[in-house]
C-alpha cells in the first residue's frame, strides 16, 4: 500500500520547477536514467517533435500500432485536465495508484540527483523517468513519445528514437529556441540518431535542407513528406474526412479519419509512414502495414482538445492552438468543417505567447471574442490586457472582457444563440491556449463517458 496519495504526489511534482522554466542541460536526467537502469532502452522508440501536431501524431501512432497488435506506451505533454494522460499504456492512462507508485519507485533517486546536482531535477525531468520506467516494468513493445520542449536537450532526448518523427516546424517559444524556423529547426534535428529513420512532415526548403544535413551527418534514413510519403486526395465527410495516402510501402486508399481539419491529414499520412518505417512496410516486402488495418486503426483515433465538438445547440468547439501557425490552422479548419453564423471566439493565452499573431489569426472568422483567462495565474495573460490587445485587433465594438473561463463560455453562447441567422446556426470556439482548451473541456464534457 503507497504512503502517498496522488493529490500528494502531485503537489510534490508541482513543487519543482515548472516546464517552462528551462535549463538546456541533459546532465540530470540522465544521471537519474543512469540510476534507473537506463529503462529508455528496453525497447524501441519513435520520437515526435516538431511545433504543431506532435500529440495528435502521436496519438495516430500508438492506435496503429496497438491495431497492428504492439502493446505501446505513450508520453505526450502537455496533458489536458490530469497528469495521468501524459503516461500511456495500450492508449489509457496510467492509475492513480500507479501513477503513485511510479513516483515512489523513483523517489529515492530522485534525492540522490538533486543532492549531486547544482538544481534540483524539474517537473519535466520527473515525468520524463517516471515515463520510461513504467514502460519498462509493463513492459511496452514500443514507446511513442512526444519532446516537451525543442529537442536536442529536451529531456526526453536521453532515449534514442528507431524512428524520429518532424511535425511542421514554424515560431513558437522563441526566447528558448530561436526567432525564426531555420535556427528552431537546427534545435529539434537533435533527436535524429544515428541508424534511425527520420519522417519529416512538410517543411519550408530552408528547414529541410537543414534537417537533411543532420540526417547525413548522423546516417539516418529520411522519409520526407511531399516525395517518399504523402496525402493523396482528402474529401470532407460527416465526422471528419476521407483521406488517400501514398505511404513508404504503397498506396491506402479511402482512411477515414474522425478529426476535422487538412492538417490532421498531414498528420496521418506522417503518422502512417513513421509505422511503416518502424515496421518494416516498404514497396519491396509486404510489411504489416494494409489498408485494412489503417482503417480499423483510424477509426479509433481521438484527439482531446483538438477541434474538438464538446457540446451542441450551439455548437461549441475546443481547440489547443497556441501560436498563429496553430491558430491560422484551426481557422482554416473551423470554415472548412463549419458553417457557424456567427462563430463566437473565447480566447485565453499565455502571456510569453505571441498573442497579436493569435489575434490576427481569429479575426478574420470570429464575429466577438471573449477575452478571459485560465487558472494557470503564472503564465496567462490576464483579461483586461487580452482585451486590450483585441480591441486594436478586432475593434472595441467586437471584443468582450469576462476575467472568468464560465462566464466567459456562458456569455459566448448567449451570443451564438441571440446572433444566429436565419437558417444559420452559432458556435463557440474556445482556444488559445492547451491549459484553456482543458479547463474549458472539464468544464463541459460530461463525466462518465470515458473520454480521456
Amino acid at each position: 500500500m503507497s504512503d502517498l496519495s496522488f493529490a500528494e504526489v502531485s503537489a510534490r511534482l508541482q513543487q519543482r520547477w515548472p516546464e517552462h522554466k528551462i535549463e538546456p542541460t541533459l546532465e540530470r536526467v540522465q544521471r537519474l536514467v543512469e540510476l534507473l537502469g537506463d529503462p529508455q532502452k528496453a525497447y524501441p522508440v519513435v520520437h515526435l517533435t516538431g511545433t504543431n501536431g506532435k500529440t495528435s501524431t502521436a496519438r495516430m501512432i500508438d492506435t496503429l500500432l496497438r491495431e497492428a497488435g504492439l502493446r505501446t506506451g505513450r508520453f505526450t505533454s502537455p496533458h489536458l485536465e490530469s497528469v495521468r494522460e501524459r503516461i500511456t499504456l495500450d492508449g489509457e492512462p496510467i492509475s492513480e495508484q500507479r501513477f503513485v507508485e511510479a513516483y515512489e519507485e523513483i523517489a529515492p533517486y530522485l534525492d540522490v540527483v538533486d543532492a549531486e546536482q547544482e538544481h534540483p531535477l524539474t517537473f519535466f525531468e520527473v515525468m520524463t523517468g517516471m515515463a520510461y520506467a513504467v514502460f519498462a516494468d509493463a513492459p511496452v513493445d514500443v514507446a511513442v513519445i512526444e519532446v516537451g520542449l525543442g529537442g536536442s536537450w529536451d529531456s526526453t532526448n536521453v532515449a534514442d528514437g528507431t524512428v524520429s518523427v518532424i511535425t511542421p516546424i514554424a515560431v513558437d517559444h522563441a526566447h528558448l529556441l530561436g526567432a525564426d524556423p531555420v535556427t528552431i529547426a537546427g534545435e529539434k534535428s537533435g533527436i535524429i540518431k544515428p541508424g534511425g529513420t527520420t519522417v519529416m512532415a512538410q517543411q519550408s526548403l530552408e528547414v529541410f535542407e537543414v534537417l537533411l544535413r543532420k540526417a547525413a551527418e548522423v546516417g539516418a534514413q529520411v522519409a520526407r513528406e511531399g516525395i517518399e510519403f504523402g496525402v493523396v486526395s482528402r474529401a470532407l465527410a460527416v465526422g471528419g474526412q476521407v483521406v488517400s495516402i501514398k505511404g513508404l510501402g504503397g498506396e491506402y486508399e479511402d482512411v477515414f479519419i474522425p478529426l476535422h481539419g487538412e492538417y490532421q491529414a498531414h498528420n496521418a499520412a506522417t503518422a502512417i509512414a513513421a509505422v511503416e518505417a518502424l515496421l518494416g512496410a516498404s514497396p519491396e516486402t509486404e510489411g504489416r502495414v494494409t489498408t485494412e488495418l489503417l482503417q480499423v486503426g483510424f477509426e479509433q483515433v481521438t484527439s482531446p482538445g483538438r477541434m474538438e465538438v464538446v457540446r451542441h445547440s450551439p455548437t461549441i468547439v475546443v481547440d489547443a492552438a497556441h501560436n498563429p501557425h496553430g491558430a491560422e490552422a484551426t481557422a482554416a479548419t473551423v470554415s472548412e468543417a463549419f458553417q457557424f453564423q456567427p462563430l463566437i471566439g473565447v480566447l485565453g493565452c499565455m502571456k510569453d505567447k505571441d498573442v497579436y499573431g493569435l489575434l490576427e489569426a481569429y479575426e478574420p472568422i470570429m464575429e466577438t471574442v471573449v477575452c478571459t483567462r485560465n487558472s494557470f495565474v503564472e503564465r496567462s495573460m490576464p483579461a483586461e490586457e487580452l482585451g486590450q490587445l483585441a480591441a486594436e485587433v478586432f475593434g472595441e465594438e467586437r471584443v468582450l472582457v469576462r476575467p472568468h473561463l464560465i462566464d466567459a463560455i456562458d456569455d459566448a453562447i448567449r451570443l451564438a444563440e441571440e446572433n444566429a441567422v436565419a437558417l444559420g446556426s452559432g458556435g463557440v470556439l474556445v482556444t488559445g491556449s492547451v491549459i484553456t482548451a482543458g479547463e474549458a473541456r472539464a468544464l463541459l464534457v460530461r463525466k462518465g463517458k470515458g473520454e480521456q
